[in-house]
């Protein structure tokens, strides 16, 4: 017998005997590794161990599959979207003040406002690469700026005027922006420089229009700057154009199969890049959109609005979800009130162990539970665990998931290689769905979002930082 051979044997015994204590795939695959590090071995006896790959014939098929290239769809704005779905839907409710109680602002209504504000941005110079500043109370006001930005071609950046005045100075400052968006009721509290142009939108008369301005974007145009929260570090603008968007959106709605039956209670604030998911989202896929206010509501008073609205979508904060779950635990033990009829419930940006994703499942009986997981610079949440009735974690926490749409996931070893399953490595995102980089900061940029070494037409991978290991299923 040859070497291989009977290393291979002797493997195989060693094997046998603890697969009372090991799991007899990962016993295999295991084994895998060994045959294939000393097939390579014997096949290059002088290459250094570290060089040697690991993976199987199997595993490189897999990750292939995983990876596969998705199916371009033809580039559609998401602001042209949503003017097509006004242009056929007309009357149907579109965006609700969760905080006053006021009457639906219609589809029709919402794009002819933002029509007629992107006019005036167009007028007072906003066009492709433009950035505006946007500090509105939360409400229809708040999405009909935004709308317009993007019809008039700009990008926006969206302030929270309940940060301290010192870092809304930075941002205003490191963004760059040409024209702020405010109204009278924030505009004393912003620090706002000298030579800054401001629009008070409360104080502007109301208009519609038709018809946007001649506005052209491409998929490279810039389409946002969100700031990451600088908590190491001074905060960091990441410049999203319209293509990654508009991939994003429409594959978020078809994972979360949005349609204009359902109803999404907007509840993240705009200064996280997940609330932009969120809203463009529902709306371009027909939605209803119902936008808390500025105040932070009770568990109470969100259960309470979810089952008057009819909400049928909702995304929280992990620890908010747990709470949400807790009162409705109550609601149904002291008053015998069910959940209110939300289908999907979704939850980021922090690890859900697995006792507080089993409370959500069984106290607000949703269809699904969705963990969604992405740095900013990556487009929102390139990965996404959707998780069934019947399914569970399998582990200590939440799994976050697989890619989403036109994206690549790696989980690679210090050299790039990829690591086999099972194995922690660093997780690269690649594909479409990734930030054009750093406002400004060409250098980190170039640090971090590196270049692909799997990519045959000089693709960008971004280096998250995250430890993670791959499942058998393909699940991160």
């Amino acid at each position: 017998m040859d070497l291989e051979v009977s290393v291979g044997e002797e493997l195989e015994v060693k094997f046998i005997h603890r697969r009372d204590l090991i799991d007899s795939d990962l016993c295999d695959r295991i084994r895998g590794h060994f045959e294939t590090l000393l097939s390579g071995l014997v096949a290059d006896a002088g290459r250094r161990v570290r060089d040697v790959s690991l993976l199987t014939v199997d595993e490189r098929a897999r990750f292939a599959a995983w990876n596969a290239p998705v199916a371009a769809e033809p580039f559609e704005p998401v602001h042209q979207r949503i003017a097509a779905l006004a242009a056929a839907f007309a009357g149907r409710p579109a965006v609700v003040d969760g905080g006053s109680g006021a009457g639906a602002l219609g589809f029709a209504t919402l794009d002819r406002r933002a029509n007629a504000l992107a006019h005036r941005l167009v007028a007072a110079g906003v066009g492709p690469e433009v950035r505006v500043g946007v500090a509105l109370p939360r409400g229809p006001a708040m999405i009909v700026a935004l709308l317009a930005v993007l019809k008039a071609g700009g990008a926006y950046v969206p302030l929270d005027a309940a940060y301290p005045r010192d870092r809304l100075a930075y941002l205003i400052e490191d963004a760059a922006i040409a024209l702020l968006l405010t109204d009278g009721s924030l505009a004393g509290r912003l620090p706002v420089p000298d030579g800054l142009p401001s629009l008070l939108l409360d104080r502007l008369p109301a208009e519609e229009a038709a018809a946007p301005p001649a506005a052209a974007v491409l998929p490279g145009t810039l389409a946002y700057v969100i700031y990451t929260s600088g908590s190491t570090g001074l905060p960091k603008g990441v410049a999203v154009a319209h293509g990654p968007l508009a991939m994003h959106c429409r594959a978020i709605g078809a994972l979360y199969a949005m349609s204009p039956r359902d109803c999404e209670l907007h509840f993240m604030s705009f200064a996280f890049d997940g609330a932009h998911e969120r809203w463009l989202t529902a709306l371009t896929h027909g939605s209803r959109l119902l936008v808390r206010d500025d105040s932070l509501w009770t568990p109470e008073q969100t259960y309470e609005a979810m089952h008057r609205h009819g909400v049928t979508v909702a995304a929280f904060p992990p620890v908010y979800l747990q709470q949400l779950a807790e009162h409705a635990r109550r609601e149904l033990a002291e008053r015998g009130t069910a959940p209110p009829p939300v289908r999907v419930y979704c939850f980021g940006g922090d690890a859900v162990g697995d006792a507080a994703f089993e409370l959500a499942k069984a106290a607000l009986r949703p269809e699904h539970i969705i963990n969604g997981y992405g740095p900013t610079e990556t487009v929102v949440t390139p990965l996404i665990w959707k998780a069934g009735r019947e399914d569970r974690c399998g582990g200590a926490y939440a799994p976050i998931g697989l890619r989403v749409g036109d994206r690549s996931t790696h989980v690679l070893d210090g050299d790039l290689n990829p690591v086999p399953l099972g194995v922690a490595g660093e997780l690269y995102l690649g594909g479409s769905g990734l930030a054009r980089g750093y406002l400004n900061r060409p250098g980190l940029t170039a640090e971090r979002f590196v270049a692909d070494p799997f990519s045959a037409d000089g693709g960008r991978l971004y280096r998250t930082g995250d430890l993670v290991r791959q499942r058998v299923d393909g699940v991160i």
